[in-house]
């Protein structure tokens, strides 16, 4: 039925992205619904001088935003906005070359539609069906709104994105341009486990109930959480990040969905990052339901899901429950993303829980990561006000409803022992003790 309208909109990479006009603001689909041969047309435009001023909103840019739109020798024509910075931005960010936009995830597509505007949106897509709808696959977050809100919505076609259900789908008629690249997503390594994530992930799992609804990210100490969660029943999803370790759950009858207040059944999510299994899995599985991150992390929508439990990672923790998830020595190292949405959507849930992990220590054991205070320069991305159960290797416990004494001896005896004297010290010169 909509053969024809597909063939005439069907173009080289060339012909979709010669509308794009200088000083245009571009949303690339974002992690692994980056569309490698768009980026690269845009690329070829810029170093050319065709097209002299481009203007990028991006979010955990990999490995096709990084080498092409990205690239530092074409920084003088290209100003970055950055929703979350990647590891292959930070050099860009901290030389002031690209600039970190500071936002909770949830709010993303208010921002592209209300403040900062889209001209144009480039994303990889499964293949249309005899509807005429493809599915943003991977990545729903903000491109499904940036598609929508732009001038020029161009989509790569892709036999490798999975097709996924939930608000995932786009017509054709609200395409612009299409262009068809069928080579495998590009799927990153998985990082190197520590020791101290068996200890953590163990920990954790023994705080989770049978029933629960998860979210999970992805990651060395995720997986350690997943493993220990084995020997649990009736386990739900309702997760930021849609990972192999969930995967692995599903598959073997520990997540099921059935107990879930909201979307029974369903695993919802609006980013996935995983390996081939995982795009397998995904692939035209109705159980599967990708969201608008404007849904997904919003912390009413959280909320209404009982006993959910987030879990999320931090970098340093102050001896008043401050977390600073996000820069190191007042360097922007990543994004707040959708972390305090989910503290906050957790904790207000009837039996939630929210759960920030984090190693003890940094540097070899040298660097104690509770501090009396947080660095100056540091971000905080979940205020004492919110936080609620941390853990390390050396334990679990529950901030809320603690004086700043209680707090200060509570989160002391999650330091490694090596530091729990000076902290004392610290925290009696603070007049906390």
């Amino acid at each position: 039925m909509y053969e024809h309208e597909y063939e005439k909109k069907l173009v080289s990479p060339e012909q979709a992205t010669a509308a794009i006009k200088d000083n245009d603001m571009l949303v690339p689909g974002m992690a692994l619904a980056e569309p490698p041969v768009l980026l690269r047309a845009i690329t070829d435009r810029l170093r050319t001088g065709d097209l002299k001023r481009l203007r990028v909103f991006s979010g955990l840019p990999l490995k096709h935003a990084c080498e092409t739109i990205l690239a530092v020798d074409l920084m003088d024509r290209v100003e970055v906005y950055s929703q979350f910075v990647s590891a292959g931005q930070r050099g860009l960010v901290d030389a002031g070359l690209a600039y970190f936009v500071p936002n909770n995830f949830h709010q993303v597509p208010r921002f592209l539609t209300e403040f900062i505007g889209v001209d144009v949106c480039a994303t990889t897509v499964s293949p249309m069906d005899r509807e005429g709808y493809f599915s943003f696959g991977t990545t729903n977050s903000y491109t499904s709104t940036a598609a929508r809100a732009a001038r020029l919505c161009l989509v790569e076609v892709n036999r490798f994105m999975p097709r996924v259900f939930g608000e995932s789908l786009i017509h054709i008629s609200e395409v612009d341009a299409i262009v068809e690249n069928h080579e495998p997503i590009f799927t990153p390594p998985n990082p190197e486990s520590r020791p101290e994530d068996e200890i953590i992930g163990k920990t954790i799992a023994g705080m989770v109930p049978d029933g629960a609804c998860l979210q999970l990210g992805i990651g060395a100490l995720p997986n350690a959480v997943a493993a220990y969660l084995e020997g649990h029943k009736d386990l739900g999803i309702h997760t930021e990040i849609f990972g192999p370790a969930m995967v692995s759950l599903i598959k073997k009858g520990v997540i099921t969905g059935s107990k879930k207040t909201l979307h029974p059944r369903k695993h919802v999510f609006t980013v996935a990052i995983g390996d081939q299994e995982m795009l397998d899995f995904m692939d035209n599985n109705p159980a599967m339901e990708g969201y608008p991150v404007s849904y997904t992390n919003h912390p009413s929508v959280i909320a209404q899901n009982d006993r959910m439990i987030s879990i999320n990672a931090v970098l340093e923790v102050d001896l008043t429950g401050q977390c600073n998830a996000e820069s190191l020595y007042g360097h922007q190292f990543s994004g707040t993303g959708g972390q305090l949405d989910f503290v906050r959507g957790a904790f207000d849930a009837k039996e939630g829980k929210s759960i920030l992990a984090f190693y003890s220590t940094a540097g070899h054991g040298k660097i104690s990561r509770i501090v009396d205070r947080l660095e100056q320069g540091a971000t905080v991305t979940t205020p004492r006000t919110d936080t609620h159960y941390l853990v390390t290797e050396y334990g679990a416990t529950n901030l809320k409803g603690r004086s700043t004494k209680e707090r200060a001896l509570a989160i002391i005896g999650l330091a490694h022992p090596g530091f729990r004297d000076e902290l004392l010290r610290k925290a009696e010169e603070m007049f906390l003790l």
